[in-house]
């Protein structure tokens, strides 16, 4: 029943197993058997879950953010300029992979601040499209808050797609530039 330890009696328990949810995992399509999903159920307090419901603004990531605002700025400048922008692709990548080189050829149309690219045009070789790339923590650690960095964004896609098209940003999107 217990141990006796300067003659009080204890009562033992068996170790109590840590709860487990184990779930089977229907198999992908050709796959040939079931995969275990084994989830913690810590203290027997429940599944831990979302803190923050999907749908509220704090549950998306910056890198979410992001891609949202850089997406809204581009397809406010293709739909004006969509077949001379055909054969370009857009992308965002995290930082700059080397310092900027002037005398380099893919620099040409490249957008920089203090010595640091904030975005690039890559492009094409043989069928690979063009490539315009957005380099988000540069331009992020440049803007105050999320309507400057609206902007800031916005901005950068007008120019950059200027560069490629050989155009003034004014011409690229009439409302670019200071607001008066």
């Amino acid at each position: 029943m217990g141990s006796r330890r300067d003659g009080i009696a204890r009562a033992t328990r068996a170790p109590v197993p840590r709860a487990l949810n184990i779930a089977r995992v229907v198999p992908a399509a050709g796959a040939s058997s079931y995969s275990l999903a084994v989830t913690r159920d810590r203290r027997g307090r429940g599944i831990r879950g979302p803190l923050v419901a999907r749908r509220l603004p704090i549950s998306t990531s910056p890198a979410d953010r992001f891609d949202r605002i850089a997406s809204s700025a581009i397809e406010h400048v293709e739909h004006r300029w969509r077949e001379q922008l055909a054969d370009v692709e857009f992308a965002v990548d995290l930082v700059p992979s080397g310092d900027v080189d002037a005398a380099n050829p893919a620099m040409d149309g490249a957008i920089e601040s203090a010595g640091v690219l904030l975005a690039q045009i890559l492009p094409g070789k043989g069928r690979r499209p063009t490539h315009i790339v957005l380099y988000r923590k540069p331009i992020e650690l440049r803007a105050r808050g999320v309507e400057d960095l609206e902007d800031l964004v916005h901005d950068i896609v007008v120019q950059v797609i200027a560069n490629y098209l050989g155009l003034e940003p004014d011409v690229v999107d009439p409302g670019f530039g200071p607001a008066s």
